[in-house]
């Protein structure tokens, strides 16, 4: 089993497992803008291996660009099929190369997740669980139920609840999370009982309910560093791992398709540990920053906070942009990075002259009262 660690690993790693395929590639996609990828399919169908990419029937955004994704890879010669609508998502991540390889991710295949926010994702030939999966994906193509086996992969709604209340109330002296949002009542209730049993208990992340002794933190976004947490990661007692889609929410438990895989595994758990660990410390400096913080720096962010709340939705504005520059022309492709890039640097300079005028006008009004 192989660990891939965003955005440390990139997409490398994802397209090397995409050219080595010989005979088939069954994918499994939610959100996706990575060219590489879709590049290195096509360059397989080319080679004469059987691609056939499962989309799910929507995303948040909605479906024009899913439609479109369709599209292209139906032109690059990849059989393509969309998922039910039966669940309120589809949110599984899994790509099966040569059905003996399975690469399970928490992330999408999306520039976002792998490149800037730090998830996770095993590639692994253990026959049980590449056998489960290709029986997931065959079902979900074909749109039939699917009937887990007795291995360990977890899949919403068919028996992640229970196979996740199990590994909590395993555990005996640790559990580390990664989670974007702790939610769910009885997990949370499983989380209190097990800090009251003298678990150690650390979640990167959100918990909507504070636990005594649980200790929760932010993933602290930094310069070549994770900026956002897209993964959702458990180690208990330092020996068994989960990694997969479902947070512990009722509505990724009990109502969606999500996809993970608790797994022993020595070498991939103590990384897991060990990114973790460094995560961590970062999170407990920037706790004690904050405390260390002059007032002016408190009031600075509070006032950027409100300033961000307050903002116009910036998507309408940057189509417009884009359609206004570019027009009609033909050939004239925008790199999602640069243009972010050049958006964030520009919009940076605009508010940092406002808000220095501001500034100004404060100081002179207090001085002038005497304030």
């Amino acid at each position: 089993m192989r660990l891939l660690v965003q955005p440390d690993d990139g997409v490398g790693l994802l397209v090397k497992g995409i050219v080595r395929a010989t005979r088939s590639i069954e994918i499994v996609i939610f959100r996706f803008d990575q060219k590489e990828i879709e590049r290195a399919l096509a360059n397989a169908v080319t080679r004469g291996v059987s691609v056939h990419a499962l989309i799910a029937y929507t995303n948040r955004t909605g479906e024009e660009n899913l439609r479109k994704l369709e599209m292209r890879l139906l032109a690059a010669g990849l059989t393509v099929a969309r998922t039910a609508d039966d669940l309120e998502r589809y949110h599984g991540k899994l790509m099966l190369v040569d059905r003996r390889e399975l690469y399970l991710l928490a992330f999408n295949w999306t520039y976002k997740d792998i490149e800037h926010s730090r998830s996770f994702g095993v590639v692994t030939r253990r026959p049980a669980l590449v056998q489960e999966a290709e029986r997931l994906f065959t079902a979900d193509v074909r749109r039939h139920p699917y009937e887990p086996g007795r291995g360990n992969l977890v899949v919403s709604p068919v028996n992640a609840r229970r196979l996740l209340s199990d590994f909590l109330k395993g555990a005996k002296k640790s559990l580390i999370i990664y989670d974007p949002k702790v939610s769910d009542p009885a997990m949370i209730a499983l989380l209190e009982e097990r800090r009251r049993a003298g678990v150690d208990v650390k979640i990167l992340g959100r918990m909507t309910r504070r636990i005594s002794g649980v200790v929760v933190r932010k993933l602290v976004p930094m310069r070549l560093h994770a900026r956002t947490l897209h993964t959702r990661t458990m180690v208990r007692d330092g020996n068994l791992a989960f990694v997969g889609s479902q947070s512990l929410r009722p509505v990724e438990l009990d109502a969606r398709r999500e996809i993970g895989v608790i797994f022993r595994d020595p070498k991939v758990v103590a990384r897991l540990v060990q990114v973790f660990t460094k995560d961590w410390a970062v999170a407990e400096q920037a706790v004690q920053h904050a405390k260390d913080e002059t007032p002016a720096i408190k009031v600075a962010r509070r006032v950027a906070k409100l300033v961000a709340n307050d903002l116009p939705r910036v998507a309408p504005a940057l189509n417009g942009a884009v359609k206004e520059i570019v027009g009609n022309t033909t050939g004239v492709e925008l790199n999602p990075e640069e243009v972010k890039a050049a958006v964030k640097d520009v919009v940076k300079e605009a508010v940092k002259e406002v808000v220095s005028d501001l500034v100004q006008d404060v100081v002179d009004k207090d001085e002038e009262t005497g304030q």
